[in-house]
């Protein structure tokens, strides 16, 4: 399919994309990877009247390190998270999950923020942010503000962000502990039928801090506060992951679909989770 007739803007300043979606309003839409959006308007399920490329905005790139902080420019591509050296050996998790994106070519192309800012809930940054704590820097024609990762989704392709709002980037801290994200997929670059991320520290024999977050199986990521307290202060035998899970299953609200019936997906996410709480303990 061919989209529909567009105006093409490439500005190369974010105070220049936010007076073109100002200008333009509900006809206009930001291009980050394109990913979502293009094959959205070549299906004419959209109809965009100018489109804004952020591609030349060089204040959306960039990776820096700063000690234990760490902030990605939304249009970090997701091979830049795999080859960063410095960001692996920071916050491995990244690499683990941008690995299990799609295929080379989408890898390129689709971008951090991108991924994070559009509110699928197949996608699969937006759990792993919250999982990590992150915080997504957004600006507006009133200026610039912050909103935490968990705060960010509210349904289905709705979040937080304003129509008159870019995300600019992300912030999290290093993670020095053990970590795993888990996906269960039809086929490879597929969607998840069921994904988890687990960061794990651990003091002596016990898990000192734990956090826990799925994709795919609610309308929005999911943060489990519960399954997190049940493996803080356990020596994460096999009672406390199965503890874990059962408290992380109770957060989920998975919908049937063409990945399977809701009693499928309930029990390929309690495989995925038992599995990522034990490699992130592994690790720790």
């Amino acid at each position: 399919m061919i989209p529909a007739a567009f105006e093409y803007h490439r500005p190369s300043e974010i105070g220049a994309a936010l007076d073109l979606l100002q200008t333009h309003g509900d006809e206009a839409r930001v291009l980050a990877g394109g990913h979502s959006l293009i094959p959205m308007m070549k299906l004419r399920m959209a109809a965009i009247e100018h489109l804004i490329d952020l591609r030349d905005i060089a204040d959306l790139r960039g990776i820096h390190i700063d000690g234990t902080q760490i902030r990605l420019g939304a249009m970090v591509t997701q091979s830049e998270l795999i080859t960063h050296e410095e960001l692996v050996s920071a916050a491995p998790i990244l690499r683990e999950a941008a690995l299990q994106i799609a295929d080379p070519q989408v890898r390129y192309m689709g971008t951090v923020g991108g991924n994070v800012a559009n509110g699928d809930p197949g996608n699969d940054m937006p759990g792993l942010m919250q999982a990590l704590g992150a915080e997504f820097d957004l600006a507006g024609p009133s200026g610039t503000r912050t909103v935490a990762a968990r705060d960010f989704y509210e349904a289905a392709y709705m979040t937080a962000r304003e129509d008159d709002e870019i995300l600019t980037a992300i912030r999290f801290d290093a993670t020095p502990g053990g970590y795993a994200y888990e996906k269960q997929k039809r086929k490879i670059g597929d969607y998840a039928t069921a994904a988890a991320a687990v960061l794990i520290t651990r003091a002596g024999d016990s898990v000192e801090t734990a956090s826990v977050a799925m994709t795919n199986l609610a309308d929005t990521p999911i943060w489990s506060q519960a399954a997190a307290d049940a493996l803080v202060g356990t020596t994460c035998d096999a009672r406390a992951i199965r503890a874990a899970t059962d408290a992380a299953l109770a957060d989920i609200d998975p919908t049937e679909d063409n990945r399977g019936p809701v009693e499928f997906k309930r029990h390929v996410a309690g495989i995925i989770i038992s599995r990522a709480i034990a490699r992130a303990w592994s690790r720790a």
